[in-house]
């Protein structure tokens, strides 16, 4: 596509008194310090403190956050994509290991837990998408949607602007886009996906870390059970969508055994998934942050290891991702989940940029 774009992905918030952090300035007598000055908020931070409330429910609250752009320049070269596109900033899922938190400090959102309660939704999106498409000259280039946040997670049942994006890209001819999501809500759009796969080069890439539903209620607390996103991948793929599973993260000594990879790729299989991907965990600070606490009060007898394993980088050794990606290529081999078309859709941001090949 052209490269149309020249600034950040943008989205605003509320007055800064219902931002998260925000404090009422105390009285003060003729004997107080002087308050320092608050710093002026510029960029995305600027936007998300004047983004309106439009909605809220116990724990969380919901943003209309205006957007400059909604395609944005996957700029490393090292990804399998050319543009993404998220509907919404936050994620109201909740998974302890997300590497995603860290765009909400982009809008001075610096505790961690904002990222699930303080959900923005870029309503304009699919008017700028339409926009952006109609310039773009490299049109066949691959775009990801759901990179930094999952396109289905609570919050697009209200807004659909999801739904509105698909309907954007049924305007057109011949797109390269792929879908990731652990999410059952995908198949609420069937109507919309079926005649997109016909007409473009679409993919789904439904996550699921573990069969283990016990581990994955603790893992990722709002998130569908892993059965649910297994049947959704079993409809997809009857509806004649190319769908494969992601195994995303895989994670040191909860998920990463032999074992558990092998019932994890039969389940895909048994599913009729067609393809299968697995990255290793990397942890960020404000993922490490979230996630070191969630280990020392389910997994104490890990903690000592993860400190050891993330010492010095937020990625892991090439040797664990060497070993974790034989597994995974011996896996696709045996329960035929390799399909190249598959591979050469998946959207990567950076979670998967891991991913194996």
């Amino acid at each position: 596509m052209e490269r149309l774009l020249t600034s950040p992905d943008i989205t605003p918030a509320p007055p800064a008194s219902t931002m998260p952090g925000a404090r009422e300035a105390p009285a003060c007598s003729s004997t107080c310090s002087p308050i320092p000055a608050t710093p002026k908020l510029v960029g995305i931070a600027r936007l998300a403190q004047s983004s309106p409330r439009v909605r809220a429910r116990t724990g969380v609250e919901y943003f209309s956050l205006p957007a400059r752009s909604a395609l944005n320049r996957e700029s490393s070269r090292r990804l399998p994509f050319a543009w993404t596109l998220n509907p919404y900033r936050g994620c109201e899922f909740g998974c302890k290991y997300c590497y995603a938190r860290y765009t909400h400090e982009y809008m001075e959102l610096h505790d961690g837990l904002e990222f699930e309660r303080k959900i923005f939704a870029k309503l304009g999106s699919p008017d700028l998408l339409r926009s952006e498409l109609r310039r773009a000259r490299d049109g066949g280039q691959p775009i990801a949607l759901g990179t930094a946040t999952d396109p289905y997670q609570p919050a697009e049942k209200q807004f659909e602007v999801t739904r509105g994006m698909l309907k954007v890209f049924g305007e057109f001819e011949d797109l390269d886009f792929a879908i990731t999501t652990k999410s059952p809500l995908i198949l609420r759009d069937l109507d919309l996906l079926v005649p997109l796969a016909r007409r473009h080069r679409l993919s789904v890439h439904i996550t699921v870390t573990t069969i283990d539903a016990r581990l994955a209620r603790l893992l990722e607390p709002k998130a569908p059970p892993p059965l649910k996103r297994l049947e959704a991948v079993r409809q997809l793929v009857s509806a004649g969508i190319r769908t494969g599973v992601n195994a995303a993260p895989i994670i040191p000594g909860l998920t990463d055994s032999p074992a558990q990879l092998d019932s994890l790729a039969r389940a895909a299989a048994d599913h009729h998934a067609q393809s299968l991907f697995g990255n290793v965990l990397f942890l960020m600070p404000s993922a490490m942050a979230q996630f070191m606490p969630f280990l020392e009060k389910q997994r104490p007898d890990l903690v000592r290891r993860y400190r050891k394993l993330y010492r010095h980088s937020a990625y892991l050794s090439a040797e664990y991702k060497e070993s974790i990606s034989k597994i995974v290529r011996e896996l696709r081999a045996r329960y035929g989940l390799d399909s190249r078309r598959e591979e050469n859709a998946a959207p990567a941001a950076r979670q998967y940029s891991l991913t194996f090949a």
